[in-house]
């Protein structure tokens, strides 16, 4: 494989400028694009070289593949470090940078379609031998159709977006009520087609009193794939993580072991070569389930 020269960070903030000082510590020179409002930044300061990129937000900016790309041509960059957020798990991004033979720093778009999508990864968690929340396999079609899931499956149960992250497109449903359950339907299609642009949710039973644990993967491209333990994760507000703690002090070394190898295994199962998270959902008695 061609060794990196030139490293173009399509971030900003501290991610990039932490990004920055890895590429200067690796010997590798490192290039950022900037929004006017970023101008004054760290890492614009710190670059070997800095390439404006214009939008009509300064999210715009950084979500515009096009601009990424003509910062490539421009800069001589051969490989594209995305930080998180933005571009990071976008795979027509991803696919349009190997089209321009520039090296995406992540995971390949395969992987990511797999992983972007709930409902898809949850069948491949599944063929991967790893243990899922029980719920529905597959979308739910409108509020008659989740209702009649979710009295199959047993009431609290949670609606959620197929394309979601960040906590949005959640609800949970207590009870069988018909109006209830119309309105978080509506109410979770809504926001997932705003916030992603993918109104499809799907639905599971929802764990009370949960441990949210991640376990942290590394995989590379000759399909080895190690774990690196877990974060605890499970101080919330809205379904977003506040504070991570690792390792937990709730997990066992037992648990820790299972859990670790079926990430590793759905990595796998993926084609996984990056950095990763595999979230899993663990019961107060200590069962754990994979999340997403």
């Amino acid at each position: 494989m061609t060794p990196i020269h030139t490293v173009l960070i399509a971030n900003r903030g501290e991610i990039a400028a932490r990004i920055l000082r890895t590429c200067r510590r690796l010997g590798k020179r490192a290039v950022v694009v900037y929004h006017e409002a970023d101008q004054d930044s760290l890492a614009v300061r710190l670059a070997d070289e800095a390439y404006r990129i214009d939008g009509a937000t300064p999210v715009a900016a950084y979500l515009s593949i096009d601009n990424i790309l003509a910062a490539c041509r421009a800069t001589g960059a051969d490989a594209v470090h995305p930080g998180f957020g933005f571009l990071s798990e976008n795979a027509e991004f991803a696919r349009a940078l190997d089209v321009a033979g520039i090296r995406f720093i992540g995971p390949g778009a395969d992987a990511i379609d797999a992983m972007g999508d709930k409902i898809r990864s949850k069948r491949i968690a599944q063929q991967a031998g790893v243990n899922t929340i029980p719920g529905y396999d597959g979308e739910i079609r409108n509020a008659d159709h989740a209702l009649d899931v979710a009295f199959s499956i047993g009431f609290p149960v949670i609606l959620k977006a197929s394309a979601g992250g960040g906590g949005k497109g959640m609800r949970v449903i207590q009870d069988g009520d018909p109006q209830t359950c119309r309105t978080a339907f509506e109410r979770t299609t809504s926001e997932a087609q705003a916030a992603f642009g993918d109104g499809r949710v799907f639905l599971e039973k929802y764990i009370e009193r949960p441990r949210h644990i991640e376990i942290q993967v590394l995989g590379d491209q000759h399909g080895n794939v190690v774990h690196l333990g877990e974060r605890e994760c499970s101080i919330q507000r809205r379904h977003q993580k506040v504070i991570e703690e690792a390792p937990s002090s709730f997990v066992d070394a037992s648990l820790r072991e299972a859990m670790g190898a079926q990430a590793v295994a759905l990595a796998r199962e993926v084609g996984y070569a990056s950095a990763g998270t595999v979230e899993f959902v663990v019961d107060p008695s200590g069962a754990s389930t994979f999340s997403k």
